[in-house]
């Protein structure tokens, strides 16, 4: 019998959306091809090539769930309600609103500590790297929570090939800065161009990952396009979408959010349910589509992947 590698399944083979959405049935209604060509349907839906593809499914973890756990919330859900204050401050406004953003061209600029600093159109950016379907948990700070079918490359694969430089400790993502496309930024809700960043050590984590699609099809506007992060241990406002620039720094830069409320909003965000919001607890989240809220788990429910990051550091400090 020939086991296929997930990298060796074309896109044209990865689970559609309908079976995202009603797997246990496509399993009882595949289960007599075989229990090999299920797997292998199964895996395809999520490969990764490395050993955090059952994280990147959404478990199992050291909460015990386990990739069954998560049911992917439906292509509607997770294009029609978003938050991207460049497009307006309601649920709605992203969808309403994103139409006038042009993804082409496209350049991302790479700066500061690294060896070959510049431009770069983005097919250019992506053309190297193999592109892997994962799905995570995403959680916002304001306790909703979705999960995700996304589309992209590992964050780590990037960073390796543009080769920051030893005294790079931090990574910095900025998102487009054109008020006539995004008729948020005409507002002065936030500081712009919007900014977040990670440590290295975060950003190299194999969950890490830049997204360029969801559900097998390319990212909407609404959901970040061209290209946007995700970390999906931490909030959600962690997720820079429209990301226009990426760079390396050796001191802990500042962040929209943490700039504009720092008392609420920290640089780490890690998904914690002991640390609430001064508004509201994140001991508990609505999951999109379900009526009762469940309970949140530590780091969005990859403990076991990503809590030795932060070994021996006061969570509730650095929040």
């Amino acid at each position: 019998m020939i086991i296929r590698r997930p990298d060796d399944i074309p896109s044209s083979e990865i689970t559609s959306e309908a079976h995202y959405l009603a797997r246990r049935e496509f399993i009882a209604r595949a289960a007599g091809l075989g229990a090999a060509f299920v797997g292998a349907t199964l895996l395809g839906a999520c490969g990764t090539r490395d050993g955090a593809a059952a994280a990147a499914r959404g478990g199992p973890d050291s909460a015990g769930a386990t990739p069954l756990d998560d049911k992917p919330n439906s292509f509607e859900d997770v294009t029609s309600y978003n938050n991207y204050y460049e497009f307006g401050t309601d649920k709605a406004d992203p969808k309403a609103n994103s139409g006038s953003l042009r993804t082409r061209p496209w350049t991302v600029e790479v700066a500061g500590l690294v060896k070959s600093p510049g431009r770069v159109a983005i097919d250019d950016f992506l053309k190297p790297h193999r592109l892997e379907d994962r799905i995570y948990r995403h959680r916002c700070v304001e306790a909703w929570s979705m999960v995700i079918p996304w589309r992209g490359i590992p964050l780590r694969d990037v960073i390796t090939r543009l080769e920051p430089l030893p005294s790079a400790k931090f990574v910095q993502f900025t998102t487009l800065l054109d008020p006539r496309q995004m008729p948020g930024q005409q507002r002065n809700v936030l500081d712009w161009p919007y900014t977040d960043a990670l440590r290295l050590d975060e950003a190299m984590h194999p969950l890490a990952f830049l997204a360029t699609g969801l559900y097998g099809k390319s990212l909407p506007n609404q959901n970040g396009a061209p290209l946007r992060l995700v970390v999906p241990w931490k909030y959600g406002f962690k997720g820079v979408k429209a990301i226009v620039k990426i760079a390396f720094l050796d001191r802990q830069p500042a962040t929209t959010w943490n700039v504009a409320a720092p008392n609420e909003y920290g640089f780490y965000a890690n998904v914690n349910p002991d640390v609430d919001h001064p508004r509201w607890t994140q001991s508990r989240e609505r999951r999109i589509g379900e009526f009762r809220r469940r309970e949140t788990l530590m780091f969005n429910g990859y403990a076991s992947q990503v809590a030795s990051l932060y070994q021996g550091m006061d969570l509730r400090r650095n929040f």
